[in-house]
């Protein structure tokens, strides 16, 4: 495959800029800015004992300055200003990021540690276009449902116990604030009403988006609250203001680490869930330290480090080996391309239809951005 993005429009609609990526690495810069979810670039300040961005400093002589973003929409918006030089970035993102021109295709091949990342992660819809691939992948997980054992009986196994109008949690239930949520009821209805026709959460035509924004206003009354911060979500669930939610793993990692008596499961429908790609920003200064954190922070010891930490399925088939907690791996099936596969990893919807039709049109970002706002009233 060449290294820039080619002119044929793939299976994603639309044509990327054309863009070559870096051809061979330079002298380090000294310093390298990074934009990335809580959790991925820790040096320190949450917690003194969890840092891996110190030891790559040391390393690199990249002197890392780390910027947290809460959601896909502030990431997108924070790469358009040009500061930052590589983002963690989920499939809502990713291909945005791509479209506008504002991350470069990656030359894997500098990438030594790329070589142990697991197939299955490789070459996807989310964070590769035509081939050519756009970004590292990190790690991945699902959104999960999540509930208090001492308030929720008995153990749900269906997304219904937030979706249903009669839910016994009403008002306790706690979703997920941002316009892609509504891929998790477009999922619920796929499996409850099939004869919507509902193939993929984010391929959905008129009638199919009606439905789904139907089922969350129907949903809007029993939600207590909408989160973006996980730190918040844990408090909610700890004080048991939420009892019920769609969450991350990490979210309950956390407040079971803080005495919280909550579980989680992936339920019968499947779930949504996100699997991240580290990019290049087009306009970065400082490429050669941005190559060596992808590297880095793909490399087994430390993505093992990630991977624990957050709460998810590491990318580097080498990493389960170092972890401290061996049983992790199978927690979060990181090697499982079977559960991988049943994950509806976020994707950003566009007008062409993801899942392949071409005799109607799909509702874009910018129709569910507006639908969101009109749920949430």
């Amino acid at each position: 495959t060449s290294s820039s993005g080619g002119t044929a429009p793939g299976a994603q609609g639309f044509t990327p800029p054309k863009l070559d990526a870096l051809q061979a690495l330079g002298q380090p810069e000294g310093a390298l800015n990074v934009l990335a979810w809580p959790g991925y670039a820790e040096n320190g300040s949450n917690d003194p004992k969890i840092n891996w961005v110190g030891p790559f400093e040391q390393r690199t002589g990249c002197k890392v300055n780390v910027k947290p973003f809460g959601t896909s929409d502030e990431a997108v918006t924070l790469m358009k200003t040009g500061q930052y030089d590589v983002v963690s970035a989920s499939g809502d993102a990713s291909l945005r990021l791509v479209a506008s021109g504002d991350v470069e295709p990656v030359n894997t091949a500098l990438v030594p540690n790329y070589n142990d990342v697991y197939p299955f992660l490789k070459s996807k819809s989310w964070n590769s276009v035509n081939n050519v691939s756009y970004g590292i992948p990190h790690g991945w997980g699902a959104n999960v449902l999540t509930w208090r054992t001492d308030k929720v009986t008995p153990a749900p196994t269906s997304w219904s116990v937030m979706f249903d109008a009669n839910s016994p949690y009403k008002g306790k239930v706690i979703a997920y604030d941002s316009p892609i949520y509504i891929a998790d009821a477009a999922l619920y209805l796929q499996a409850h009403q099939p004869d919507l026709g509902i193939k993929n959460p984010y391929a959905l035509d008129d009638k199919q988006f009606a439905a789904a924004v139907a089922l969350l206003k129907q949903q809007r009354p029993t939600v207590s609250e909408y989160w973006s911060d996980y730190l918040k979500e844990t408090q909610s669930l700890k004080n048991a203001d939420s009892v019920v939610g769609t969450a991350w793993q990490v979210t309950v990692n956390l407040a079971r680490s803080e005495g919280a008596p909550v579980d989680s499961t992936v339920p019968s429908e499947g779930a949504t869930g996100w699997s991240d790609t580290w990019m290049v920003a087009t306009k970065s200064t400082h490429k050669t330290c941005a190559y060596k954190w992808m590297d880095y922070i793909i490399s087994p010891s430390v993505n093992a480090q990630v991977a624990e930490y957050f709460g998810e399925a590491p990318a580097n088939s080498k990493a389960c080996a170092e972890m401290t907690d061996k049983s992790l791996c199978d927690t979060y099936h990181a090697n499982d391309s079977a559960y991988a596969a049943k994950i509806a990893y976020w994707t950003t919807p566009i007008a062409q239809c993801l899942d392949g039709r071409t005799d109607v049109k799909c509702k874009d970002y910018g129709e569910w951005t507006k639908a969101w706002t009109d749920i949430k009233g």
